[in-house]
């Protein structure tokens, strides 16, 4: 599906894996040239050469990102989509109580505080694009809450509500956020201690698992000219269950 972003330059953190490099293969597939972003140097094999740059730099490193931004700039001109993938879990099944101030911190820091300098860095470049949009990746557990993960649970929910408050503070821009729930990363595999996979393999889990693709295509859609009246809001995935009651009816 040609979602019109032909030509269109765009900015993925946490290219080297997971929803990232996956928002990363849409996006070229959709036209985009790119800047592949990781703290680790993501690898730019399988994209056009002449379309792509890879950058090795910490989201929450204010430093890298704006060398990494001028350097998007000297080699493409300017720049049209921005995606934040970058994010970690911290502590899975600890209690909040038995949270450490450094563990709190760090999911913090990566997660809220690389989103809001992501933003920052890239805001200057954005407002001279014709259409200029941001894409934040939350999670569900902006919205519902899993025992043993109030760390990132808090965290995701201040990128949703940064992504509003961006939205109003850095208009025209447009600032969206994904809000999907379990996806098949790495990341998520750890967290579960699965070694395979989730989905496709795991048929007999109590939950339903998305791909990354999946993820994939919708940023892809709010990056695209046909989300131009979304802004300051939030895409949930969570194969609807956030709308159900606990009524036992």
């Amino acid at each position: 599906m040609d979602v019109g972003l032909d030509g269109r330059v765009a900015l993925v953190t946490g290219a080297a894996g997971g929803i990232g490099r996956a928002a990363a293969v849409r996006l070229a597939a959709e036209g985009c040239r790119l800047a592949l972003v990781d703290r680790h140097l993501p690898d730019a094999a399988g994209f056009e050469p002449d379309r792509v740059v890879a950058a090795s730099a910490d989201v929450t490193d204010e430093t890298a990102l704006a060398r990494t931004v001028a350097e998007v700039e000297r080699r493409f001109g300017g720049l049209d989509v921005v995606v934040g993938c970058a994010g970690v879990s911290g502590p899975v099944g600890t209690p909040l109580d038995e949270v450490t101030p450094r563990q709190w911190r760090e999911v913090m820091d990566v997660n809220v505080t690389g989103s809001f300098l992501l933003l920052r860095a890239t805001a200057p470049l954005l407002r001279r694009s014709p259409h200029p949009v941001a894409v934040l990746v939350a999670s569900d557990s902006a919205l519902v809450v899993s025992p043993g993960m109030a760390p990132y649970c808090a965290s995701k929910a201040a990128v949703l509500q940064l992504a509003r408050a961006a939205s109003v503070d850095l208009a025209p821009i447009r600032v969206t956020a994904v809000c999907p729930s379990i996806v098949d990363t790495p990341m998520s595999r750890a967290d579960l201690g699965i070694e395979l996979g989730l989905a496709g393999g795991f048929d007999d889990m109590p939950y339903p698992v998305q791909t990354p693709d999946e993820v994939a295509a919708s940023i892809a859609f709010l990056c695209s000219p046909w989300a131009r009246a979304i802004s300051g809001t939030g895409l949930v995935s969570d194969f609807g269950y956030s709308a159900r009651s606990g009524f036992p009816a």
